[in-house]
């Protein structure tokens, strides 16, 4: 069994090296498969995050779960908005590149949040049970949505998210 912060400290070194083949990545079609298979983890991630790793931060109820999960929400929506924003653009024009730079830029400074505030508070705070019980379900759900299939990458509220998950 994985403990779910180690889980997610891997997709993170995934995202760092997908960011890192983009820079080496030549012509329209090896810029779009690597960005396409990154743009989608990068969502998948976010979603998988806000179903199972975000409301048990918030049911620990330490000083920092509400402002830590509402950054947290505040960044997936950036994330999600950039990825967007690259769709709707020729790979590989300026447009585009922009749009990818700014999803770098906002999922860098989430990164960094996560693993320097969220991780460690929630290792401090949740037993490692429930991090292996958490671990199991982050592997189910990957599982169960292969390629994304039947989710919806939608911006969320972050104050109505931390109202349903504070439950």
């Amino acid at each position: 069994m994985d403990d779910i912060t180690a889980l997610i400290l891997d997709d993170h070194a995934a995202f760092r090296r997908g960011f890192a083949r983009l820079d080496d990545a030549e012509g329209v079609e090896h810029l779009s498969a690597v960005w396409e298979a990154l743009a989608l983890h990068l969502d998948i991630h976010a979603e998988a995050e806000e179903r199972i790793l975000y409301p048990h931060l918030l049911k620990q109820r330490t000083d920092d779960a509400e402002e830590e999960t509402d950054d947290a929400i505040r960044d997936h929506n950036k994330i999600r908005d950039a990825i967007e924003a690259a769709k709707q653009h020729p790979v590989g024009s300026a447009e585009w590149w922009a749009a990818v730079r700014d999803a770098r830029r906002e999922n860098s400074e989430h990164l960094a949040e996560e693993e320097d505030e969220v991780l460690p508070d929630f290792r401090r705070h949740a037993g490692l049970d429930l991090r292996l019980e958490l671990g199991d379900q982050w592997l189910t759900f990957y599982g169960e949505h292969p390629a994304g299939k039947g989710l919806t990458f939608r911006d969320k509220d972050p104050q109505r998210y931390i109202e349903q998950h504070s439950e």
